[in-house]
């Protein structure tokens, strides 16, 4: 099943997908998108899900995908408006662990595995790579450009994602 993500509480550790195909409301538990190797996903993000009808309604048992919300229009932030969009998609994505984020700053950082410089976590990223919140430790992938001030992510993904870009990366 495709919808979209309503809405998503990282705190309550769940939210409701609305079914491209109409319907009640989908119930996503964040136990499943942990089982995905996601602790949170962003309001608006795609999804595609394996449902279960229940006494209680239906609800999401197994997801497939997710992809970020539809981004708006112009640069997400001034330090990607002179990158090139190019050169940032063959930008390599490593695995990282986030250091620490608050979601009511709208920052945190992550500490890219081999580098001593950490990356800086804009809220914009994240919801533009389709998650609403990070946890300390949590391991992702990511895309890392250098910006005014210093390393910054430009996108942020599920962290086996960089293992499957590091191996196309050697077989090229």
């Amino acid at each position: 099943m495709n919808g979209i993500v309503k809405w998503f509480d990282p705190a309550r550790a769940f939210g409701f997908v609305v079914s491209d195909d109409g319907g009640p409301d989908i119930l996503l538990h964040g136990n499943v998108l942990r089982n995905y190797g996601q602790s949170t996903v962003a309001d608006g993000a795609r999804v595609e899900i394996a449902i279960q009808r229940t006494e209680r309604g239906v609800q999401a048992i197994e997801v497939f995908s997710i992809q970020p919300p539809a981004p708006t229009d112009g640069a997400l932030l001034e330090d990607f408006e002179s990158v090139d969009q190019e050169e940032l998609r063959n930008t390599p994505l490593r695995p990282a662990r986030v250091k620490w984020f608050d979601k009511a700053k709208g920052f945190g950082f992550a500490n890219v595995f081999g580098w001593e410089e950490d990356v800086f976590v804009h809220i914009e990223v994240l919801r533009a790579s389709g998650l609403a919140d990070l946890v300390s430790g949590e391991a992702v992938s990511l895309r890392a450009i250098k910006g005014r001030r210093g390393l910054m992510a430009a996108e942020i993904r599920h962290w086996d994602q960089a293992l499957t870009d590091e191996s196309a990366v050697r077989m090229s």
